[in-house]
């Protein structure tokens, strides 16, 4: 809680002296984007310290309470590589949030079943994450808000739902050193 706390007072000085963005920046909606999905993926991060969750394994969990899913299945819900989505299970079931359990409809595939323990800390991580949420819509007029994040949602449901054949892939983050 000391993280979410910490977060808010840094927004709220933020707020205090909004910083435009500049020249052709203000206009690139690629950089618009990148920017603010970093700032509130940090904050998030931040937010969820206390509980030992990162965003991520909160997104693979609360995807994996919405049915039987496999881990293939899993990744491509939240836009998971393969390896990192066995790298975030393995996660999971050390912590003893989630298991990997025999499919009931194919028994050569295993769907990831959240514990009794990861659906008590999806509920925590999602009141923290819903606070963070609100405090960042709070900066949008009222009116703008729900239009804001139903916009968003038509642009990766549709038009940027997948990324397109790139010769060069783009890195969606750096690699760990």
């Amino acid at each position: 809680m000391v993280a979410l706390g910490t977060c808010l007072e840094r927004l709220k000085l933020c707020r205090q002296s909004p910083r435009e963005p500049s020249g052709p920046l203000g206009e690139n909606l690629c950089w618009l984007l990148s920017k603010a999905s970093y700032a509130l993926t940090t904050e998030l991060t931040a937010a969820l310290e206390g509980l030992g969750l990162s965003p991520r394994a909160q997104c693979v969990l609360s995807a994996a309470m919405s049915g039987d899913h496999t881990q293939i299945e899993l990744a491509q819900m939240v836009g998971l590589d393969k390896t990192t989505m066995v790298v975030t299970l393995d996660e999971l079931e050390a912590a003893g949030l989630a298991e990997r359990q025999a499919s009931p409809h194919d028994r050569r595939a295993r769907v990831v079943a959240v514990t009794k323990a990861g659906r008590r800390k999806v509920r925590e991580a999602e009141a923290i994450a819903d606070r963070v949420r609100a405090d960042v819509l709070e900066t949008l007029p009222a009116r703008d808000r729900q239009v804001f994040v139903d916009s968003l949602n038509r642009l990766v449901r549709s038009r940027l739902a997948e990324p397109v054949e790139c010769s060069n892939p783009v890195r969606r983050r750096a690699p760990r050193t």
